[in-house]
């Protein structure tokens, strides 16, 4: 009898059936080699395999057998609970094949994210970069590096992998992030764990679940205003889609952030939009876990107050939104005209501060410069009032830099500024009756007032009238 032979098109139809149909067992990405898990905390330890199919789960830090079942969506998950920080240990997976993933720490976890400066590797040249990178042999500490990638609908899967902290992998890594995690590990001898998820250029509102904005026209109208770009997304939610929501189901200690240079333009929202991606972040982790920034830098942007508009609303998060923290970058910035400041090191090792402190609780560390808190009107001066400053304030340089000062009539001056403790007093010759001072409150200012640990204060201002 003669054979029929198959056209190519239904060869590859009927292969791709029987694959589907075929048993398989599969983890995310994120659940990997390699990988560090949050310590003492309940896990989500999740896959996929066939309808039905009977899973068992083996964490070798215990010996105890996990099971569960696929459901009808071909997803399975049970809950792991993992011990106090440790490691290296091995987890089984069974199902109708066998998975093991090796080499798993359990320590602190933190999410990196944000745009190009907290993208910024050692590639990218910072100060001693080579010399980091030759040195950058911490077995303890482990990246997992997410892809860029957009998605209209949250996703469940990213493409990523652990990878063991060495020169041949930090050189790729956030070195904001580097720095975090390795300040982080040398203070508190635990694993570290760190996600990068970032996106150069991105504003804010990519990394918003589409949620916020279907809540709130004047956000959503801010948005859609956002230029379009050829290197980087400005929708609403697709960074967060595809490179936020895959993970939130993996435990976490807390997350950084470095963005907000792509906001200026339609700053008047931006705390709006950072606040609710925050909120909404930590409803989706189902934990108020802290949450550490950094306020961008100085930098020469092509319109009036669009930099320092930006700074104020990320001063105004801080000050509302429980559990946060804010690093102020003005003096280790350099040149203005880079919108990418070449310290990093600093910025990610006052990014660990706050979290030592804030966090893990450890006592004796500064980590915060003077942030304003109220003003004061005494007859021709103006009283500003400071926390972070009980310990006195300080100026670097012969007399304190750019102060302004207005009255009634909105119109400000240079103003004389002279330090009285913890506070600053304020005036001009020019103002017999002042209401408002501002300090940095300009695009490329760099103030020299800091705190006696020789921490920044952050540019301020103490009135609200509309910038033109």
């Amino acid at each position: 009898m003669k054979r029929k032979i198959l056209p190519l098109a239904c060869l590859i139809f009927l292969s791709c059936f029987y694959y589907t149909a075929e048993a398989y067992l599969r983890l995310p990405a994120i659940l990997s080699d390699n990988m560090v898990m949050q310590q003492q905390s309940k896990i989500d330890f999740h896959g996929w395999a066939d309808p039905g199919q009977k899973i068992s789960v083996i964490a070798s830090w215990n010996g105890d057998t996990l099971k569960t079942i696929t459901q009808s969506d071909a997803a399975w998950s049970i809950d792991i609970q993992t011990p106090k920080a440790g490691g290296p240990y091995q987890i089984v997976v069974i199902g109708d094949s066998t998975i093991t993933i090796h080499n798993v720490l359990v320590g602190e976890v933190w999410l990196c994210s944000g745009q190009s400066n907290m993208e910024f590797s050692a590639d990218w040249h910072y100060n001693n970069y080579q010399e980091e990178i030759n040195n950058a042999q911490h077995p303890e500490i482990r990246f997992f590096h997410i892809q860029k990638i957009t998605a209209t609908y949250p996703q469940q899967e990213v493409n990523g992998k652990w990878e063991v902290c060495t020169p041949e992998s930090m050189h790729t890594f956030s070195a904001a992030g580097y720095f975090f995690g390795r300040t982080l590990n040398e203070h508190l001898h635990y694993p570290v764990g760190l996600i990068e998820s970032c996106w150069g250029g991105t504003p804010v509102e990519t990394w918003t679940p589409i949620d916020v904005f279907n809540r709130s026209e004047s956000l959503a109208i801010s948005a859609a205003k956002l230029t379009p770009s050829s290197w980087w997304p400005v929708r609403p939610a697709v960074a967060f889609n595809a490179m936020i929501a895959p993970v939130t189901n993996f435990a976490i200690a807390g997350a950084i952030w470095y963005q907000g240079e792509s906001n200026v333009k339609n700053a008047s929202t931006y705390e709006g939009t950072f606040s609710s991606m925050i909120h909404s972040w930590r409803e989706l982790w189902q934990k108020e876990f802290p949450f550490y920034f950094v306020q961008i830098a100085p930098f020469a942007y092509g319109n009036n107050h669009g930099g320092a508009l930006v700074r104020e609303a990320q001063f105004e998060t801080y000050r509302h939104v429980p559990n946060t923290g804010m690093v102020v970058i003005t003096d280790i910035t350099g040149d203005t005209n880079n919108i990418h400041p070449k310290d990093k090191q600093d910025v990610g090792k006052r990014l660990a501060n706050w979290a030592l402190a804030k966090t893990y609780g450890k006592e004796g560390i500064s980590y915060s410069g003077p942030l304003y808190r109220s003003i004061e009107i005494k007859g021709d001066k103006a009283i500003i009032h400071f926390d972070f400053a009980a310990d006195g304030l300080i100026r670097k340089g012969d007399q304190l830099t750019d102060f302004v000062i207005a009255g009634e009539d909105h119109h400000f001056v240079p103003a004389m500024a002279k330090i009285q403790g913890s506070d600053i007093i304020v005036y001009s010759p020019q103002v017999s009756y002042p209401v408002a001072v501002r300090m940095g409150f300009t695009n490329t200012a760099v103030p020299n007032l800091f705190n006696k640990a020789g921490l920044p204060a952050s540019p301020f201002r103490t009135d609200d009238w509309e910038e033109k």
